[in-house]
């Protein structure tokens, strides 16, 4: 019973440790210098370390630490003092032992070495090195006997290497170093022996030898060569007695008949194999027989496994690659001719040396009186032990920790100090090896750093997952949170995922995220933060892409590639052809002799080159920014191009076919859609791939485009043909990847640019083997229906999917807590499950796994789920109201907490009603307002001034709405009132008339009074002077006397309270003609509305605007409930056709308009639409775009510049001065006598007359140019004067013909031109170089 109850304790301690289990993490020493670590070994030979004799021995021992750890060896378990021997040095800084070989033998240094890195806080060590010297050793130099044997016998030549170390590698050659032919009849043991199932007479020759290549010494040792001599019974006979005493007889008296096969090895029925996990498995089996045996390989338990075994040496050798416990069992080989069968059974054993399952120890970095676990799990064959060391003692031999519990593979650390750092070493054996590991414990109490640079700019395409980083480092491990601008809100779940190493994924990157976003990371010794910011980049696309052309020959064609992207991205479009690039800088040179053209207008100047071959100007291709041009087609230029998109962010291509076809006379061809393929065949059968041929129908004059291979499942789905795969219209073979279990049957069609032609007859029926499932259901989804449920979903895999028969789902779940177990059941035929029992709104974590009779899917992901949701419990506490104005209210709540919302916060809802006014009697109509997510204020606008007010406030779910809470009033203050009810004009005079009204229906507070306005109108329309009465509050009539005749007077009427004037009504009433009769009716116009329509209050206030370099900002303050919010803007002076322009906000409450054009004013207003049927209005700005004044300096105008031109002048007029005075005395000027110094031997010098200014000739005469160098005969050929490669960057010797002397001098070449011409081009300037200069420059 008490063992009982301690081993209960035991577990209940480790599962609370491990709830506490702290993450390993590695001191970054080189980002944080100043931090402590235990050593560490970063690099040791390997634990068999075999050394060349000839060369230096080099034991590696390399390990970081701070401080940096000292060194110390041992050899056969003893101290190895280096310092005692003169050939031993160790490296500095390094434990890396080197052995001076002139001064030792390389044998006194084998044996087993290991190393200690050691510092203050622990001890690590290295693997037992083991070192051993190469060998090579010779061959006996003993002459061999020459073997006589008798013709259709069997044969084996033994090779016997000399042991070496590593072992040899065996072959076999003749003298002229050819290696012998092998075959099923003769191959090559593993052993090294030739084996002969039996000899012909060709195997006659005196020369078989056996070599030895030694790896590690790069030698080859060679046996002395054998003679092997076969007979007939006739030669045996005439040749015994000379070969008797000479020759090693394989005779016998009786010819040799053909025979069954037996083997030669391995011996008798069965034998056996040990094999070790990981290794590669080679079993031979060699047979004699007449004729030659077939050998065959079969596993009697199972199947081969097909991707790692081969057969070798004439199937001689099966050979299985990276063994697995799997390949244990008897394989059988069997050889086989005409006249039987021989088989031999080996049994395969296999182990295993340990090796890590879930790998090596990690570092624990632990902060003082915290818990982790050291893991060292490994797994072997048969099952390995564990030794625990500390610092390279054994754990029980270290002085005793309270704070460490050895658990057989695990050390468990509760309450660390800062004494408990140390190295721990981790053996794992068995009899066939062993695993050594090092993972230290270092105790640290460390405040957090953020790691990552600071303001890294990440750019993400929209639409795409963006990672933004926050590495860090701190003892205990910081807690890392997210914000963004300006700390609102922990960013975590919804669109936010936050990894584990604290990196922020933003699964769908969109504009909303863009900006600047905050990596906290704490702990309880302190608090540290970084700023990273995320720009959302437009995508890169090809709006309209290049289509397929069918061009007949010596036509043209245009494709063209209209492309939008990021205006902030350097973006190029690069043309393909047939998959290279049609121009690029190593093919430019062969293009520009093929006559293409190239143009970039994308950097604002254009190349332009075109080559005159043989008189004529050929210049076919145009490649432009989003445009491929080309001319004058040949059958060459057929093919595929395609327009790349590039950017650092971004790319995307369209492909596009052209198709040549040959001219043809009237009547044209009719073109028709291609024959369909005939004579399909299936070969190279693969588990999951087959190879698909067949022959092309007719094309109808129109080249095939493509094929398209559809295939038909018979198991699944019988009749239905689905795409599989397309292939260019060249080819007539298809490698197809197929999925397992399915019923394939394929059919091939044909396109070209006319149509697809009708289906191939079907292929024959190939069927692919089952096998577990390649992937899991995607769309795995967890929720609750009801409030104590969770249905668990995903998207069923389709029969081409299942793999295999028996298509079930593994569904896996468990709630989303430490030390919760999974719960798993298997669903069939079912793409749902529902867990019944669930506490509401819990996390779970679920997975679905797919599963068939052949096996299990893999792995799947885990996907976060919750169960059903409940209405809220709990209303908003601490609900306020603060009056703005007399139509707008601000409220206030906290929010709820997320526990009592009982599911995902859709929002809160504002219930408000107005009570009765004592102006009016209208029933209390109740009203809803929303604000979604979790807010806790909101605005209330559009009510009534002058009244009173009750609202809730309640939060809600998806279920449902939660209580409301403690109902709360607020009054509107005094508005300006709503127009009259109406007026009425009676009584009408040539003078006077009487004016009735009724008070307005919305007095919005108390009536102080009323404005009556009056003017009249003439027969013109046109207004006449307008009067203006003030009447009481209790006034509804005035009868005006003395009115100035006119035919029709216009009347304004409005009512006053404390806050203003309200809309006024008016009405117009046609006066009584003079000398008329008056009648007793009023004569009048009927009643107009008011003026203005009241409408909701505007949300927006503070509209302001200043003025930037780049735009104007517009800004305002805002308080409505809609999303919608942009800003319109229009020219003052626009027509009334044109539209206002819209900027969207994005939730900001400014933004900055760089599209309004300088020297212009606008109209600027803010706009919020939503739930009003009309928009909601600012008051309209008034914005005035200054003319931009250019900044740049007129060059014109500058002091320098004046200056520098008139000393260019200057010294212009100088050497002319000087050129004309030795031009009339027959000298040199210097530069004259600077080139007769440099005089090329291929030209004579130029004439003192040469000092003249010259002109460039570009007619067809092709002259050359005045003051030019001619060849000696004083004679200009044509084909001197044409343009050359020089012209274009070729090269050349720098000859100065019409073309190279001219563009050489004048056209300004760059620097790589100028340094291929060599010294001839660095004259010193002469007056027209400087001419020629000033006049580019003007």
């Amino acid at each position: 019973m008490m063992g009982l109850e301690m081993r209960s304790l035991v577990a209940a301690l480790l599962v609370l440790i491990l709830g506490h289990f702290t993450s390993a993490l590695e001191v970054p020493l080189d980002l944080l210098p100043g931090l402590p670590q235990p050593p560490t070994i970063t690099q040791q030979s390997p634990k068999d370390h075999i050394v060349d004799p000839r060369e230096n021995i080099v034991i590696y021992c390399e390990a970081k630490g701070k401080p940096h750890p000292s060194f110390s060896w041992t050899k056969d378990g003893t101290h190895f003092d280096v310092n005692e021997d003169p050939s031993v040095t160790m490296r500095p800084n390094s434990g890396t032992l080197e052995v001076d070989i002139t001064r030792a033998r390389p044998e006194n240094f084998e044996g087993v070495f290991q190393c200690t890195a050691r510092n203050k806080y622990g001890a690590a060590v290295s693997n037992k090195i083991v070192v051993r010297q190469s060998k090579s050793p010779l061959w006996s130099k003993d002459k061999i006997k020459p073997i006589v044997v008798k013709e259709g016998v069997s044969l084996v030549l033994p090779c016997q290497p000399p042991a070496g170390l590593p072992p040899p590698i065996i072959f076999w050659m003749d003298n002229n170093f050819q290696k012998l032919p092998q075959s099923k009849r003769v191959s090559q043991s593993l052993n090294g022996d030739l084996y002969f199932s039996n000899v012909r007479r060709e195997d006659s020759r005196s020369d078989y030898i056996c070599y030895a290549r030694f790896t590690h010494t790069q030698t080859i040792q060679q046996k002395q060569p054998i003679t092997v001599k076969v007979l007939t019974m006739d030669e045996i006979n005439d040749t015994m007695a000379d070969y008797y005493n000479f020759t090693e007889m394989v005779l016998n008296e009786a010819p040799v008949d053909e025979r069954k096969p037996t083997f030669l090895i391995p011996s008798g029925h069965s034998s056996s194999k040990m094999v070790l996990k990981g290794h590669v498995l080679e079993m031979e089996c060699i047979a004699e027989g007449l004729p030659t045996p077939e050998v065959s390989w079969t596993k009697v338990s199972g199947d081969l496994p097909g991707s790692r075994t081969s057969f070798l040496h004439f199937n001689k050798t099966l050979q299985i690659v990276n063994v697995s416990e799997s390949d244990a069992g008897d394989y059988r080989c069997s050889a086989k001719n005409q006249h039987g069968a021989a088989h031999h059974i080996i049994s395969v054993v296999v182990k295993a040396t340990p090796y890590w399952i879930s790998g090596p120890p990690k570092n624990l970095v632990l902060a003082p009186g915290e818990n982790g676990v050291l893991t060292c799990r490994a797994n072997g064959i048969p099952k390995p032990s564990i030794l625990w060391s500390i610092n390279g003692d054994l754990i029980e031999n270290s002085p005793k920790d309270i704070s460490r519990k050895v658990e057989d593979d695990s050390i468990i650390f509760t309450q660390v100090r800062v004494e408990s750092s140390a190295v721990y070493q981790c053996n794992i054996s068995n009899p066939y090896g062993y695993l050594l590991s090092n993972a230290f414990v270092n105790v640290l109490s460390e405040p957090p750093r953020v790691l990552t640079p600071a303001n890294k700019v990440y750019q993400v395409i929209e639409n795409r997952p963006a990672f933004l980083e926050c590495s860090s480092f701190g003892s205990p491990i910081p807690k890392i949170d997210w914000f963004k601008d300006r700390k609102s809100g922990i960013l975590d779940g919804d669109d936010y995922i936050l990894h584990d190493n604290g990196t922020l994924e933003i699964q769908v990157a969109q504009a909303q995220h863009k900006g600047k976003y905050t990596c906290v990371a704490n702990n309880y010794l302190g608090i540290s933060e970084n700023h990273v910011y995320l720009d959302i980049k437009e995508p890169t696309r090809i709006l309209k892409q290049p289509v397929d052309k069918v061009v007949q020959r010596g036509g043209s064609v245009l494709f063209e590639c209209i492309v939008k992207h990021d205006k902030d991205l350097v973006t190029t479009v690069t043309w393909l052809k047939d998959g290279e690039e049609l121009l690029d800088d190593e093919r430019l040179d062969l293009f520009l002799k093929l006559g293409y053209i190239i143009e970039k207008p994308a950097f604002s100047s254009q190349l332009v080159k075109c080559l005159k071959l043989h008189f004529f100007l050929s210049c076919r291709f145009i490649v432009e920014f989003e445009s491929l041009s080309i001319t004058d087609i040949s059958e060459s230029d057929a093919g595929s191009y395609t327009c790349v998109v590039n950017n650092t962010l971004d790319h995307d291509s369209a492909t596009a076919e052209l198709s040549v076809v040959e001219l043809t006379p009237p009547p044209a061809v009719v073109h028709g859609r291609p024959d369909p393929p005939t004579d399909l065949e299936l070969t190279d059968h693969k588990k999951r791939s087959v190879q698909l041929t067949w022959i092309p129908g007719e094309e109808h004059n129109s080249p095939i485009q493509e094929f398209v291979i559809q295939y038909e499942d018979s198991l699944h789905r019988r009749g239905h043909w689905h795409d599989l795969a397309r292939v260019p219209g060249t080819r007539t073979t298809a490698h197809l990847k197929l999925s397992p279990y399915v019923h394939y049957t394929f059919r091939v069609l044909a396109r070209n640019a006319v149509g697809l032609s009708e289906p191939s007859s079907p292929s024959r029926m190939y069927k692919t083997d089952p096998a577990a499932p390649d992937q899991n259901p995607k769309g795995v989804h967890g929720s609750g229906t009801e409030h104590n449920n969770l249905v668990i979903t995903w998207e069923p895999l389709t029969g081409l999917h299942s793999n295999g028969p028996g298509l079930r789902y593994k569904v896996s779940w468990r709630h989303k807590r430490p030390g919760t177990d999974w719960t798993t059941v298997t669903v069939a035929n079912n793409s749902k499950f529902t867990v019944s029992g669930t506490p509401t709104f819990s996390p779970y974590e679920i997975k679905v796994q797919a599963v068939n009779d052949l096996g299990e899917g893999p792995e799947p992901a885990v996907v976060i789920g919750y169960s059903g949701e409940d209405l809220p419990t709990a209303a908003p506490a601490n609900v306020q109201a603060v009056v703005l104005n007399s139509t707008l209210v601000e409220l206030r709540w906290d929010p709820v907490p997320s526990h009592l919302i009982r599911g995902h916060i859709q929002g809160y809802k504002i219930n408000y009603w107005r009570k009765h006014h004592k102006h009016n009697s209208d029933q209390m109509e109740q009203r809803i307002l929303t604000f979604s997510g979790n807010q806790s204020r909101g605005m209330l606008p559009g009510l009534h001034p002058f009244s009173h007010y009750s609202f809730e406030v309640r939060v809600f779910n998806k279920k449902g709405d939660g209580p409301a809470s403690k109902t709360q009033q607020f009054k509107t203050p005094e508005g300006e009132p709503g127009p009259p009810a109406s007026l009425l004009v009676t009584n009408p005079s040539l003078d006077s008339l009487t004016l009735e009204w009724n008070p307005p229906r919305e007095h919005n507070g108390h009536i102080t009074g009323y404005t009556l306005r009056y003017q009249p109108v003439n027969n013109s329309n046109e207004l006449g002077p307008e009067e203006e009465l003030a009447l009481a509050a209790n006034e509804t009539s005035v009868t005006l006397q003395n009115l100035k005749y006119s035919p029709r007077y216009k009347f304004y009427l409005n009512a006053r309270t404390s806050a203003g004037a309200g809309p006024a009504i008016f009405e117009e009433a046609v006066m009584p003609d003079k000398g008329s009769t008056q009648t007793s009716h009023p004569v009048a116009l009927a009643p107009h509305r008011p003026i203005h329509k009241a409408r909701p209050a505007s949300p927006f206030a503070n509209v302001s605007s200043s003025l930037e370099e780049d735009g104007a900002l517009i800004s305002w303050e805002y308080w409505g409930p809609e999303k919608n919010v942009y800003v319109e803007y229009i020219a003052e002076n626009s027509e009334g056709e044109e539209e206002w322009q819209k900027e969207l906000v994005n939730g900001s409450q400014n933004i900055k308009l760089k599209g309004l054009k300088g020297g212009h004013s606008y109209r600027v207003r803010v706009v919020a639409k939503g739930h009003h049927e009309q928009p909601l209005h600012s008051e309209e700005l008034f914005v005035t775009v200054p003319a931009v004044s250019s900044r740049q300096v007129d060059i014109a105008t500058q002091g320098w510049f004046i200056g520098l031109m008139c000393a260019i002048a200057l010294l212009i007029l100088i050497l002319l001065i000087i050129c004309f005075i030795q031009r009339n005395k027959g000298g040199k000027y210097p530069v004259k006598e600077k080139e007769d110094a440099h005089t090329d031997p291929e030209f004579q010098p130029m004439k003192d007359d040469d000092c003249t200014f010259v002109e460039y000739s570009d007619n067809e005469d092709h002259k050359p140019l005045k003051g030019s160098r001619t060849p000696s005969n004083g004679t200009v050929k044509r084909e001197d004067s044409d343009d050359s490669l020089v012209d274009y960057g070729e090269g050349g010797d720098g000859q100065f013909n019409e073309d190279g002397s001219f563009i050489g001098q004048y056209s300004g070449k760059s620097s790589s031109r100028d340094n291929d011409e060599g010294p001839e081009s660095a004259g010193a300037p002469s007056p027209l170089n400087a001419m020629n200069s000033l006049n580019s420059f003007v």
